[in-house]
């Protein structure tokens, strides 16, 4: 079976895929008050419906054995870790049929938002260390019901991520 390392995110790597931002040590300009600093728009999608904050709980797996994949073809997904790095595994888009041999896995800083382009194949987010993961899901709201295709793996295209 195929193994897949997950390496460091850094904006090369995960540019084919989407982007992603640093939320809890934001940088560049801000807008300030007395006692705040605003850092507007850092991560930007347009979804042309109302946005959903779904959290997620994920356990960590004895092994990380990915048997499917998952797209949106009309919008980006967002996920932001809160208690753990993730482990996030992604594959370029493709014309409905999964390209595991292409699939990157990524160790994710929690607190760094990632977003993950339309029709990039991906499935719920690993718990690095932590028993499990808190995440939070940003998708327009029942994307879930009316625009995601989920695809199980052949038992060749199957694989393990790991650290």
């Amino acid at each position: 079976m195929k193994t897949i390392q997950v390496q460091p995110l850094t904006k090369e790597a995960f540019a084919p895929f989407g982007s992603y931002y640093d939320m809890e040590n934001p940088d560049g300009y801000a807008l300030c008050g007395e006692l705040h600093r605003f850092f507007p728009d850092r991560v930007t999608t347009y979804a042309g419906h109302q946005m959903a904050c779904s959290p997620i709980l994920v356990k960590k797996p004895a092994e990380m054995l990915i048997t499917q994949a998952e797209y949106h073809t009309t919008t980006a997904e967002m996920i932001l870790p809160l208690n753990d790095y993730m482990i996030l595994h992604v594959a370029p888009p493709s014309a409905g049929k999964p390209l595991p041999e292409y699939t990157k896995a990524f160790l994710v800083p929690k607190h760094t938002l990632v977003k993950m382009n339309a029709c990039v194949w991906h499935l719920a987010p690993l718990p690095a260390n932590a028993p499990e993961l808190a995440a939070m899901i940003i998708l327009p709201e029942c994307t879930y019901m009316n625009d995601c295709t989920v695809v199980d793996f052949k038992e060749e295209e199957k694989f393990v991520i790991v650290k």
